[in-house]
């Protein structure tokens, strides 16, 4: 509509993801060499974070048109999925037919298809977008499918992108062993009041402008000040002021006009009255926010808040999970040593007791030598030994009759048989 009116070949102010029209920013820049690098090195987790509108999508579309035909992608952006129907849709996206119902002949047939285009020297590459909305289920459903790989390469890499709350999710104490296996990360922060600025005037450049005077500094410092440097919502208000100039039939979009905008679309309930043109709630560095912003310094603090007691939260869980770990390997070994103290102590119960039945038969075999001892000796009872109760308990355990240890799990605490010394001792002592 203002295309002509301000001699452009297109609409600088597009919001639809468009790799041609990605601003090199310098954070944009660094992270798609982060990503480029965690491509390169076969990395099997790697994770991009972002406001709404910061642009992530834009950013992995760039990464796309960059990749040659030796990897092979799929692009997963309905994440509201259950953890059963996740690989299925997975498959499909690698043009690949699952079965309905029969997940092990799933993993089976993703598993070959990885293989194949590992042994032809493809790398297979899944990218999930707004990772966000997935289920602690379907994120752990993930984890797993990162368990495909030879024994020294990964067969599948995956790249997880989202907004921030993506972040906190993956913190998760649930979600441990999927955190340990990032190796790459990089957050998209909102740009600089310099950047949004340069940003405005290369969206102009793309669309065929070469002039720099179609706004002016006060109205990019305003535009900054209300979107926050999210480029999304720079699209959004900068489109507007161009419709607002070219209605008024105006060449320059100074502040006033600007404020107009702003003015007009929270009267009309697109934006609260005074509230930042950011669309997501992640917070801001201190440093990005302006002096006199009450309210963002309270949210700010907030959040900044909130994540702190994630961590704490996490840390005591963890040290928890190590005390209760530390607790157990205790008493295992505890009982271990137990265990090994009654085996010592049966085995010197047993020489004993061998050591007792040599004496006796010995004391018997002299007794046959020498003749019978008279009934109305005081010694008979000591020589006839055949009829004495402690004769009979120094016989040599049967296991099999009688256990020394009667519970089914080893390192139970078992009720034991009484000792032999001292059955042995009460019998004698009785008579």
């Amino acid at each position: 509509m203002y295309t002509d009116f301000f001699k452009l070949k297109d609409k600088p102010f597009n919001i639809v993801p468009n790799p041609d029209c990605l601003y090199p920013s310098s954070r944009h820049r660094l992270a798609l060499t982060y990503l480029e690098y965690g491509l390169s090195q076969s990395i099997g987790f790697i994770l991009l974070t972002g406001e709404i509108g910061i642009g992530k999508t834009t950013l992995i579309r760039k990464l796309l048109s960059n990749l040659d035909s030796s990897v092979e992608t799929a692009l997963l952006s309905n994440t509201n999925l259950s953890a059963d129907d996740l690989l299925k849709q997975v498959m499909r996206e690698f043009d690949l037919e699952p079965e309905p119902s029969d997940k092990p002949a799933n993993l089976d047939i993703f598993n070959s298809f990885l293989i194949d285009r590992y042994s032809r020297g493809i790398n297979s590459l899944l990218i999930i977008d707004e990772a966000q909305n997935l289920s602690l289920p379907a994120l752990e459903e993930v984890r797993m499918l990162s368990n495909l790989q030879t024994s020294e390469d990964n067969l599948l890499q995956i790249m997880l992108v989202g907004q921030p709350e993506l972040r906190a999710r993956i913190r998760d104490p649930r979600l441990a062993q999927l955190a340990q296996r990032i190796a790459v990360s990089y957050h998209l922060s909102p740009l600089e009041r310099s950047d949004t600025r340069d940003y405005i005037l290369y969206r102009l450049k793309m669309a065929g402008r070469e002039d720099d005077g179609l706004f002016t500094p006060e109205a990019t410092d305003l535009i900054h000040e209300k979107s926050k440097g999210v480029p999304r919502s720079i699209n959004i208000l900068c489109d507007m002021a161009l419709v607002y100039a070219f209605g008024d039939e105006v060449q320059v979009v100074d502040r006033a006009l600007v404020e107009q905008v702003i003015t007009d679309r929270e009267q009309e309930g697109v934006v609260p009255e005074g509230a930042v043109w950011v669309e997501s709630g992640e917070s801001l560095g201190a440093s990005e926010i302006p002096q006199g912003e009450t309210a963002g310094r309270l949210t700010h603090l907030e959040k900044s808040t909130a994540e702190l007691r994630v961590m704490i939260q996490q840390q005591g869980r963890e040290l928890q999970d190590r005390l209760a770990e530390d607790k157990d390997r205790l008493i295992s070994t505890l009982q271990e040593l137990l265990e090994q103290e009654r085996a010592r102590s049966d085995k010197y119960y047993l020489k004993y007791f061998n050591c007792i039945k040599k004496m006796r038969s010995l004391e018997q075999t002299l007794s046959d030598k020498n003749g019978p001892t008279p009934t109305n000796s005081p010694d008979s009872k000591d020589t006839h030994h055949e009829d004495d109760p402690a004769l009979q308990l120094i016989k040599e355990p049967d296991p099999a009759q009688e256990p020394l240890h009667t519970s089914e799990h080893p390192h139970d605490p078992a009720p034991r048989r009484p000792g032999l010394l001292r059955r042995l001792f009460s019998t004698r002592n009785s008579k």
